[in-house]
């Protein structure tokens, strides 16, 4: 196995493991993690559309929708008409749902400090700019632009 293979694989089984954690962390406050960065995008950025939420979330529109209404019959977010376009329907957080993603989101940070305190501040920062300039690379080459060579 190449250098890049392990690379790839090690990275996988990073998210898996941060994937699990979270899917576990947030089950215990009856989410999931797409329901918390449903909510989550939504206090950073109020009124969405649905097809806006979906491309945050990297999902499609129909699992957008399943997760947006059960997110609506807990009373969490809700749908309101756009001002100039009537087709278009834009989402916010209700007061519940901001309460719910504040008092999650503190207790998530807090889990993710003691999770990830694993190194010195150097190593970190390190690891940080490895990962923001991986990011860039593959935000860059999509699969759609793959020849296969």
């Amino acid at each position: 196995m190449n250098e890049r293979e392990e690379l790839y694989n090690l990275l996988k089984e990073v998210f898996l493991l941060l994937d699990s954690g979270d899917r576990q962390f947030f089950g215990r406050y009856d989410l999931t993690v797409p329901r918390y960065y449903t909510l989550y995008h939504l206090s950073e950025t109020p009124g969405l559309s649905l097809s806006q939420l979906s491309d945050r979330l990297f999902c499609n529109k129909s699992n957008v929708t399943r997760i947006f209404r059960g997110l609506e019959e807990k009373g969490l977010v809700l749908r309101r008409n756009h001002e100039t376009d009537g087709r278009v329907l834009r989402c916010f957080l209700t007061e519940e749902g901001t309460a719910v993603l504040a008092r999650v989101s503190q207790v998530h940070k807090q889990y993710n400090e003691n999770r990830l305190n694993y190194s010195d501040k150097r190593q970190q920062k390190n690891i940080l700019e490895s990962l923001t300039k991986l990011k860039q690379q593959l935000l860059e080459y999509s699969f759609l632009n793959y020849t296969g060579k």
